[in-house]
């Protein structure tokens, strides 16, 4: 049977298919690339990866360190180690939890806020700077679906809460397309 002659619905399948390879090829690139600039950042001695904490206790706070972790899928001691950073530099306090007295949540300070706006800054201007030549509808249509990406692939990992804000409900919520 030749492609033409194949039913609409196996062609389609076919195609999702090849589709699905590719993006399961260009994973683990996008991957290696966003570890190297991980590892570009850092190396200009900055405590990047306490700071990266401040994006997900944003989207939750107040939130438990516990909880915190879950979602970011790190071990406990490693975002302990972390938060305990970002309290020493103000970015961050803890407040008691209303409903466990025993428990704290955390909650950004304005020192905090003004960190993050820094650290969205620079993101969003190197983003601007790799997306410069793209057309606004294409940058539009990407953000919205990697964000679908991004949200289907977080639902698929074992502890991601269900009132996790999504990806593409920040990305409303920020006024953009």
């Amino acid at each position: 049977m030749t492609a033409s002659a194949a039913p609409a619905g196996a062609t389609d399948q076919v195609g999702r298919l090849a589709d699905v390879r590719s993006l399961s090829d260009l994973l683990p690139r996008f991957m290696r690339l966003a570890a190297t600039l991980k590892a570009q950042i850092n190396g200009e001695g900055r405590d990047r990866a306490a700071l990266v904490l401040l994006y997900p206790i944003k989207r939750m706070e107040p939130v438990r360190q516990g909880a915190l972790a879950d979602v970011m899928h790190a071990d406990p001691s490693t975002v302990s180690r972390h938060v305990a950073a970002l309290v020493d530099r103000g970015l961050v306090r803890r407040v008691a939890d209303e409903s466990d007295g025993r428990a704290s949540r955390l909650v950004i300070t304005d020192a905090g806020h003004a960190a993050l706006q820094g650290l969205c800054a620079e993101r969003e201007s190197h983003l601007d700077s790799v997306t410069a030549d793209w057309d606004a509808d294409d940058l539009a249509a990407f953000t919205r679906l990697f964000a679908r990406l991004i949200d289907d692939l977080e639902k698929s990992l074992p502890g991601t809460p269900a009132d996790l804000p999504s990806a593409a409900t920040t990305h409303a919520l920020r006024g953009t397309r």
